[in-house]
């Protein structure tokens, strides 16, 4: 088959650009049963969202103490814990021909500005109530924020940026613009619905069925008031 022939087929590929974020795991201390524990707290805050969490394993700010960096090993403590590690961020070439080795994507360090990931803490173990008011969030949720409502829905009475991200084990109330992430019923709960007075929201996602931004901006609902629910296990899209 010649060049010409190739240029009158039909492609059968396209190059898209994607806003999707991924998280990265900066390591500081070489410690892999402190980071086993550490990480072990940190997932049960939000099982559901950090399920299959695609990331990047950041040793270029991290103290390699007495011991070598063992990456294997703290490659399989992510795993242990759902994380999805797909790339590798280190100076050292020894670490970057281990990544590619591997099957990782080897990523030297860049001076691209980073955010730190706020998860909320776990409350104290109180006795659950037979009623649990909902959270309500009245400021406006800033790019790099995570606001998470744990048993009950989450009420934003502000707009939540592009890059925020909203978690609830219950319903999401956004009376205002919807440009980050919400992800209602993270626990499972299917009767789950996320309410918002405009849709422009880079992912929703209901008991872990999603749709994201390249999805969402082709129903004819986007930048409109909108309920999301599941019917079916796909997410139905419908006015307000």
């Amino acid at each position: 088959m010649n060049h010409l022939d190739l240029l009158e087929k039909a492609p059968v590929f396209q190059l898209k650009g994607s806003m999707l974020a991924i998280t990265i795991l900066e390591l500081s201390v070489n410690d892999p049963d402190s980071l086993d524990a550490q990480l072990a707290v940190k997932v049960e805050q939000a099982p559901q969202f950090f399920q299959d969490a695609p990331i990047v394993l950041a040793l270029d700010k991290c103290t390699a103490g007495a011991q070598p960096f063992d990456i294997a090993l703290l490659l399989s403590i992510c795993r242990k814990h759902g994380l999805h590690p797909l790339a590798l961020r280190s100076e050292q070439p020894e670490h970057l021909a281990f990544a590619k080795a591997h099957g990782l994507t080897a990523m030297p360090p860049s001076g691209a500005r980073e955010r730190l990931l706020e998860v909320a803490q776990p409350a104290e173990a109180d006795p659950e109530p037979s009623f649990t008011p909902a959270k309500i969030i009245t400021q406006p949720v800033r790019s790099g924020q995570q606001i998470y409502a744990k048993n009950t829905d989450l009420i934003v009475m502000a707009a939540v940026s592009a890059g925020a991200e909203l978690l609830a084990d219950g319903n999401i109330h956004v009376y205002g613009p919807l440009r980050g992430r919400a992800l209602a019923g993270i626990n499972g709960y299917m009767d789950a619905r996320i309410y918002c007075q405009q849709l422009g929201a880079e992912m929703l996602s209901i008991a872990g069925q999603y749709k994201l931004a390249e999805d969402l901006r082709r129903d004819p609902l986007w930048g409109q008031a909108t309920q999301t629910r599941l019917n079916d296990q796909h997410l139905e899209i419908c006015t307000l």
